[in-house]
């Protein structure tokens, strides 16, 4: 059994993240979210819900020990928040974190608004940690799969990727933790 903790998962995209880690029968979820009334639990689900802040540090190092993978979600200051998950990691020995960043955090001039998504990615590269960092394009509600991957340093291209293309693949990752270890890798439509 995976334990697999969502960071931040009341949010839109970790809805869908949820739904299709739900399908995977040897992974228990912890959800971690400020306001847990924003969850639409199935029933009968053996879900722990955690209601809690990131930047209550001690509420979170409690909520990721044992964890085995942590997926972060999160907006907001996402430097301090993304320290404060490192360390309760680190701390933890928990090992492996998917987090969603954006996409062009890379372009020069940077965007002030994708800031923050910037220095989430920095400080889980810098980590030490396993990573993976997602940088997705703008999100639809759009009932599909489609999605193309492009590496750090090469040219993001594609269109608005539906939540469900990123969730897959997230989901994918999950169940096959070795995948796009210490990747940093932007996710969108093809063209």
């Amino acid at each position: 059994m995976k334990n697999v903790i969502v960071l931040g998962a009341g949010g839109s995209l970790a809805e869908y993240v949820i739904e299709e880690l739900n399908k995977q029968t040897d992974v228990h979820l912890t959800l971690f979210l400020r306001n847990k009334k924003r969850l639409k639990l199935p029933e009968n689900s053996d879900w722990t819900v955690i209601e809690g802040d990131v930047m209550d540090y001690a509420t979170l190092k409690s909520a990721v020990e044992g964890q085995d993978i942590v997926y972060v979600n999160l907006a907001g200051n996402l430097e301090a928040m993304g320290k404060n998950i490192v360390r309760a990691m680190k701390e933890t020995g928990v090992n492996r974190v998917i987090a969603i960043s954006s996409i062009s955090i890379y372009d020069v001039p940077l965007r002030q608004v994708l800031v923050p998504y910037r220095k989430l990615a920095d400080v889980i590269e810098g980590s030490g940690l396993d990573y993976t960092i997602l940088r997705p394009d703008w999100f639809t509600d759009s009932n599909e799969v489609d999605y193309a991957i492009t590496r750090k340093g090469e040219p993001e291209q594609g269109t608005a990727v539906s939540r469900k293309s990123i969730a897959t693949f997230i989901a994918t990752i999950i169940e096959n933790p070795g995948l796009n270890k210490n990747e940093n890798l932007g996710i969108s439509k093809p063209e």
